[in-house]
Parts: structure tokens; C-alpha cells; sequence
């Protein structure tokens, strides 16, 4: 295989001798039959748009696609990374499409979403990383659906100049970029990123817009300590994250990184009270939470309790 070709499950270094354990019964997904998840897969196809509910596999794709929320993938399907933990495509990504923030736009307008997620694949590709793509995206958005509140989940643009300052200057509810894992689990899980470079993005996002959310999360699950998933809750609220989602790790394909372990609903519950003490406006911690699943919703609570703290 040429590293032109895309592939799906590319081989990992790093992977945990044993397999995963089995799923316990707090992991459930729902299988979709709904005509609403029909509706929504067919609005995504016609407006030639990807989606990381499709790309990801993400568990949550029949309620969210029931419910007409969807998360919207730009810069195309074809990443330039290879995460231990993402079963997205990776190989060398199409030229960017154009229409991409026009379908994106009336995708919004089509299925009244009181909130829209945007997200990508990394792009190391590109001069800017594709903030500039970002940036039309949510233009077109506001310019279809002006009811619409956008929230970003952004790569984290390998540093390139300007990439960040042109994603908030397009003006998101919403700003997110996952550190999606303890540190030192980075050179296995994430080993193409850096951690305390995510965390300046989250900080520097700040400072360019004080007024925009900003929004981290993690997976849990991979053989992370419990002191270190703290450790990064005070990085996050060091940066001004408002927001943290906390979620258990799947595995995807047997070629990606291993489940250590399945934490316990339990364990979820206490993270978040321990995240709401250290001074987060909201947290979401199950077993089942991944980054846009309930953003709408979510989005809410976390304007609401901007509010209160105002009062």
C-alpha cells in the first residue's frame, strides 16, 4: 500500500498484548430504524457532505440521526494522521471541495438545527490546515440558518500561523479541540499531536475571543490512572476550558489501540462532580458521551450556566 492510497484500519505500533475485555451492560447501542435516521442519512448524501457519526463509527449515530443531529465533517473523509484510537480514513486527502460550507449551510437550513456541529480531518496537507474551510463553513451556516448556534471541533493545525486566529475570527458559540487523552499516553494513542500544544490552542483561543465557549474532552479507558485524568481537568481549567466531556473508549477495528479497561458508571459520576467542583460551567461524563453527542443540549445547560454565574 503507497501512502496515496486511503485505508481504514492502518497497522499500530503500540497495541496492548491482550485483546479487550467484553462490553459490559452499561455499554448499549441503539441500532438505527428509525424514518428520521432514513431522512438524515439521505440529507447528508444529497448535499454530497461526510459526516464523523459515519466515519468514526461512532455508537450514538442511530439516536443523533433520529433526533436529526448530525456532526458535520469538512476538508473531505481522508486524515493525514493515524491515531491509535479513530477509524477514520488515512492516506493523501482529495483537493478541498468548494461546496463543502455551501451544502453545509443549507444541510442546517434543511434540518432546523437549532445547533451545528463542524468538525474535520487533520489536514497537514494544507498551508493552513483548512481554517480557512472552517471559517467559510460557519459563514455559510449562519448565512442559511441564521437561528443556528455553531460549535467547532477543530484539529489542532500543527502550529500554523494564523490557522487558529481565522477559525475565531468567523466568530463560533462554540470552540472545541479534544485533548482526547492523558499525556502520557500521547506517544501511543495520539502520537502525532502534542499535548501542551492543545492546551495553547484551548488558552490562545481565549484570548483572541473571551466571549467564545471553549470545550475539551477526553477518552477514558486506555490504561489512563485516575490522578492523571485530574491532572488534565486542572490543565484544561488553566486554559479557561467552560466545558469538559469525558467518555469511555471504544475500540473500533482489532487493529486499533486496545480497551484497557471499561470504566464504571460510577467512575463517570465522580469525575464529573470532582469536574464541576475544580470549576467547569458543565460537564458530561457517561459511558456513552463523545464530543457533539447532545451539543445542542448541551449548549444550552452551558450558556445557562454562564448566565447564573453572571447573576
Amino acid at each position: 500500500m503507497t501512502s496515496e492510497t486511503p485505508h481504514r484500519h492502518p497497522e499500530k505500533r503500540n497495541l496492548p498484548d491482550q485483546p479487550s475485555p467484553r462490553k459490559p451492560k452499561w455499554i448499549r447501542v441503539k441500532a438505527p430504524t428509525s424514518a428520521a435516521y432514513g431522512e438524515t442519512r439521505r440529507l447528508i448524501k444529497d448535499k454530497n457532505l461526510h459526516t464523523v457519526c459515519e466515519e468514526a463509527a461512532c455508537p450514538n449515530i442511530g439516536e443523533c440521526w433520529s433526533a436529526k443531529h448530525a456532526t458535520v465533517m469538512i476538508l473531505g473523509d481522508v486524515c493525514t494522521r493515524a491515531c491509535a484510537f479513530c477509524n477514520v480514513a488515512t492516506g493523501k486527502p482529495k483537493p478541498l471541495d468548494p461546496g463543502e460550507p455551501e451544502n453545509a449551510g443549507l444541510a442546517a437550513k434543511e434540518m432546523g438545527l437549532r445547533h451545528m456541529v463542524i468538525t474535520s480531518v487533520d489536514r497537514d496537507d494544507l498551508a493552513d490546515g483548512g481554517a480557512e474551510q472552517f471559517a467559510k463553513t460557519i459563514l455559510r451556516v449562519r448565512e442559511s440558518s441564521p437561528d443556528t448556534t455553531v460549535e467547532v471541533l477543530t484539529p489542532d493545525f500543527r502550529g500554523k500561523a494564523g490557522a487558529l486566529e481565522t477559525v475565531i475570527g468567523a466568530r463560533p458559540d462554540v470552540f472545541n479541540h479534544n485533548l482526547e487523552t492523558v499525556p502520557g499516553l500521547y506517544p501511543s494513542i495520539r502520537p502525532g499531536a502534542r499535548y501542551y500544544h492543545s492546551l495553547k490552542i484551548l488558552d490562545r483561543a481565549k484570548d483572541l475571543d473571551p466571549v467564545v465557549f471553549t470545550k475539551s474532552g477526553i477518552m477514558v479507558g486506555l490504561g489512563e490512572e485516575r490522578d492523571a485524568v485530574l491532572q488534565v481537568m486542572d490543565d484544561m481549567r488553566s486554559a479557561r476550558v467552560d466545558f469538559l466531556t469525558i467518555g469511555q473508549y471504544l475500540q473500533p477495528t482489532p487493529k486499533h489501540a486496545a480497551v484497557a479497561r471499561f470504566v464504571t458508571p460510577e467512575e463517570f459520576d465522580e469525575y464529573k462532580r470532582v469536574a464541576l467542583a475544580k470549576g467547569f460551567l458543565h460537564v458530561a461524563s457517561t459511558p456513552m458521551t463523545r464530543s457533539s453527542y447532545h451539543a445542542d443540549k448541551d449548549f444550552a445547560a452551558l450558556k445557562a450556566a454562564r448566565e447564573r454565574g453572571k447573576g
